[in-house]
């Protein structure tokens, strides 16, 4: 996996500065197979399809993740993102409002599944475009 390229991913996404689509195709020419974001701990977790892992503290710092999950609330802060109604930083807000601990993106699966703190989830498959 390309590290540098993660990092920059990572950074330029926290900063509001990269849209979905973009994240997906960056890390995949990266060699990143999923990762990992974990709103409680601030910290995301690459995975390659090698086997390989990257780990780094989230630049931006969530809000603590509400106790009750809102799958209605979840997807309004999707349908934001995948319209770049909604850039990263807002969706981590509205998104751990929601009650959103983490969630894994699978780059390779073409979808991204979001926990709540009570094990509760909802299953987004990416957009046609993606």
């Amino acid at each position: 996996m390309d590290t540098k390229v993660i990092q920059e991913v990572m950074t330029e996404t926290q900063e509001g500065r990269m849209v979905f689509p973009e994240v997906v195709r960056r890390l995949s020419s990266a060699g990143v197979e999923s990762y990992f974001v974990d709103f409680i701990a601030g910290v995301e977790t690459v995975y390659g399809g090698d086997g390989e892992t990257h780990t780094a503290s989230m630049t931006l710092k969530p809000a603590p993740v509400a106790a009750v999950f809102s799958g209605d609330e979840v997807v309004a802060a999707i349908r934001g993102a995948q319209t770049d109604t909604v850039r990263y930083p807002e969706f981590v807000r509205l998104s751990t409002a929601a009650g959103v601990a983490g969630y894994w993106a699978f780059l390779t699966g073409k979808k991204v599944i979001y926990f709540g703190r009570k094990g509760e989830m909802h299953v987004e498959e990416f957009p046609k475009q993606v």
